[in-house]
């Protein structure tokens, strides 16, 4: 089973040793980002610094915005500061290479906090007009554009046998903010889709095309919720409890608009990044197979993902219950990538490793992916060249 790890270009650059430590983890590939959002991410074992703060989504390679792709657009990436100055990625990229690993892109897509405060347009806007900043609204054009063209140009870049593109759906309210205050109110599964369907103008039309009154729905959204900052326990369910809510007609229209703007936005993406990408090019997509769930790895339906994509890189931070919808598909040749944190100080398990890689293979995982050997301390490293020496 063929294991990655995700690694930031930071964690390489200005460390000659970087390479060759994270080559003798036992890995055969690293998912490299290419595109990313803010962040601020420690490197416990960099010789000149120790926390890297990313202020913006950005690009990490030279790109050009009075270019072909870009000139004239207002939507188009915003360059790395100072944390990934020049071709950040392609520096790291040839260090990784000559140290024997594959080398995969990481591209962040629908998660976008500075063009949501420079473009506020672009944001997806709750059912109280509150914006999200951090989440570009899929459903406008413009921005599924920006969308497409941006997974091309991040995914394949020079060297990189394949890609994983983060994002690339819907995003809701989970968002870690800088000193976030989200989680005084247990919104629970239902209570998440409320507060993530969208009222820009786009969604709107939208929904209106589905049959639904915007307004009529807005406002049975905000009843929907208001137990839930009164203090009422989550009553659980899954999408039961969103039919509850809503009543399954309304559910029902509001999930179809959702799902057909994802899954179309998908098709696109993958085909950009194929028209890109010279033969035998490695396309995954980040998903959960529940295609009302929002985020990094947003929800998608699994037999369609899996005729559109090479494969998907599915959160088994829970344990890997979710590769089963996957798995059931028996599609030929798919990558069911299993996705572990290893970092035990934000609540990975390297120690239990041997176990989740053996639960994971069990339920259909063809591949394994290690979040993330870049902010893992020494201990948890050696947790992890012990476990997949075991493989």
């Amino acid at each position: 089973m063929k294991a990655s790890t995700f690694v930031y270009p930071w964690d390489v650059i200005g460390d000659p040793e970087a390479a060759a430590r994270i080559a003798a983890l036992g890995v055969e590939q690293v998912t490299l980002a290419a595109a990313y959002h803010s962040t601020r991410a420690l490197t416990p074992r960099h010789p000149r610094h120790r926390i890297v703060t990313a202020e913006h989504a950005a690009v990490l390679y030279p790109t050009d915005p009075a270019g072909d792709r870009w000139k004239g657009r207002a939507l188009r990436p915003y360059p790395a500061g100072d944390w990934a100055p020049g071709d950040a990625y392609g520096e790291a990229a040839e260090a990784l290479a000559r140290a024997g690993l594959d080398v995969h892109t990481w591209v962040v897509l629908a998660h976008n906090s500075r063009m949501g405060a420079e473009h506020p347009d672009t944001s997806v806007v709750n059912a109280y007009g509150d914006r999200y900043p951090w989440a570009p609204c899929i459903a406008q054009p413009a921005t599924r554009a920006y969308l497409v063209d941006l997974a091309a140009e991040a995914a394949v870049r020079p060297g990189a046998g394949g890609t994983e593109l983060e994002s690339l759906g819907w995003y809701g309210l989970q968002h870690l903010h800088a000193h976030d205050k989200t989680g005084g109110v247990g919104l629970g599964d239902a209570g998440q889709y409320l507060m993530a369907l969208c009222f820009c103008p786009a969604c709107r039309a939208g929904y209106g095309e589905q049959g639904l009154d915007a307004d009529a729905l807005a406002a049975a959204v905000r009843e929907a919720l208001e137990p839930l900052w009164q203090g009422a326990p989550d009553g659980g369910g899954g999408w039961a409890e969103i039919e509850k809510l809503l009543g399954e007609e309304t559910a029902a229209a509001t999930r179809a608009w959702r799902d057909e703007t994802a899954r179309t936005l998908q098709e696109s993406a993958v085909r950009a990044v194929r028209d890109a990408a010279a033969d035998g090019f490695q396309v995954l997509l980040h998903a959960d197979p529940v295609t009302y769930h929002v985020g990094a790895n947003p929800g998608v339906d699994p037999e369609h993902i899996l005729s559109v994509a090479d494969g998907v890189v599915v959160p088994c931070a829970g344990g890997p219950g979710l590769l089963a919808p996957f798995a059931g598909q028996g599609r030929e040749g798919a990558v069911l990538a299993a996705n572990l944190g290893v970092v035990s100080g934000m609540g990975g398990s390297p120690g239990t490793l041997t176990v989740d890689l053996a639960r994971a293979r069990a339920l259909g995982a063809t591949e394994l992916r290690l979040y993330h050997a870049g902010l893992a301390s020494d201990g948890d490293l050696s947790a992890v060249c012990e476990a997949l020496a075991g493989r």
